[in-house]
């Protein structure tokens, strides 16, 4: 055999046995255990195993719901996901991912997100305008909080008798296990994850953002706009609607100004949501300024009867009693003050718990 054809052989060969060494490489990787995670390292997602999944079913059944805790996510699993989602006003998309988890965490904390997107371990209980249900779980008699307003709210719609004060007491409790009575749930006085989905979805509050229209008012009980572009609140408004109304009043024709209202209350322009958080600020329902898209999770989801918000990451505007409340229009009229209506498409609708 010639040199030229012995030395082609040679590299022949040394290329196959490259080949053959990779591919035993390949198949002793796939075949040797997977690194062990924890819940948070990775999206889990249905059909997907491990003792991650297990540390995900275990903390679904410290939320309240019942699931078998195996390590694989089967549909068990992502049923109580999706139920968890839809009691902390999560897309309830049954993927569980770093939003997921986070909520997830911080409910059975029993903390809430503060302003900037934090947490208040030290005082779970304290009062915060960005408290909604769902923040913390469970819920029961001795808290405090805007989320116990909105439990409050939610029992009330859904035909529970309750006054709307923010403390879970005696008759908080006795509503309550009403609520579970009726809806066949174990009867504890306690408001778990599964409570609380089953309470939004009997109040109409399944899905985030649901509807886009505000509820329609009585005759009598539209605001009106007067001659100098200021807002005339109807007699028949609850007094919370009648300081927003006086609050956006005050600022009706101040100029638009990028950030206006965010680094302070009193400033010399506002912008959209600068304009929105002064009024409701005005009204006691805000501590601090929130931008256009934080407006998409405050409050309670959906329209509201005297007040609904509408926010996106570009704009968010309100409806008061009828009548809008927008810096677009503004230049035309010299007032925030707007009589028409604009479209909706696009915006997440909320609405101060009550109003």
């Amino acid at each position: 055999m010639p040199p030229s054809v012995r030395r082609s052989c040679r590299f022949v060969v040394a290329i196959l046995a490259v080949l053959v060494s990779a591919v035993a490489s390949q198949s002793a990787l796939a075949s040797s255990p997977t690194r062990a995670t924890h819940l948070g390292d990775r999206t889990l997602r249905p059909g997907t195993s491990g003792p991650d999944v297990r540390e995900l079913q275990q903390a679904l059944g410290k939320a309240g719901f019942r699931v078998k805790v195996d390590g694989n996510f089967g549909t068990g699993t992502l049923r109580a996901v999706k139920r968890f989602q839809r009691a902390s006003r999560l897309t309830p998309s049954g993927t569980v991912g770093r939003r997921t988890v986070a909520a997830l965490k911080r409910a059975l904390r029993g903390t809430s997100a503060n302003a900037n997107g934090g947490f208040d371990p030290d005082n779970p209980d304290s009062e915060d305008s960005h408290h909604s249900l769902g923040d913390r779980i469970p819920v029961k008699r001795g808290m405090s909080g805007h989320d116990i307003k909105v439990l409050q709210d939610f029992l009330s719609r859904a035909g529970f008798k309750v006054g709307i004060d923010g403390e879970f007491g005696a008759s908080t409790e006795k509503a309550v296990e009403k609520f579970e009575t009726a809806q066949s749930r174990p009867v504890d006085g306690i408001m778990d994850a599964g409570d609380i989905d089953a309470l939004r979805t009997l109040a109409g509050q399944a899905d985030p953002g649901a509807g886009t229209q505000p509820t329609q008012l009585a005759p009598g009980d539209t605001a009106q706009i007067g001659s100098d572009g200021l807002a005339i609140a109807p007699a028949s408004a609850p007094d919370q609607v009648k300081a927003i109304i006086a609050a956006g009043n005050q600022i009706a024709s101040k100029p638009y100004k990028y950030g206006g209202g965010h680094g302070k209350w009193n400033d010399t322009g506002y912008d959209c949501s600068g304009s929105v958080s002064y009024a409701l600020h005005g009204a006691g329902l805000l501590d601090s300024p929130l931008t256009s898209g934080a407006f998409e999770s405050w409050g309670d989801p959906g329209p509201g009867q005297w007040v609904t918000i509408y926010g996106k990451a570009s704009h968010a505007f309100m409806v008061v009693a009828g009548i809008r409340f927008d810096t677009s229009g503004r230049t035309t009229n010299n007032t925030r003050w707007q009589a028409d209506m604009r479209s909706s498409s696009g915006y997440v609708a909320v609405h101060p718990p009550g109003l």
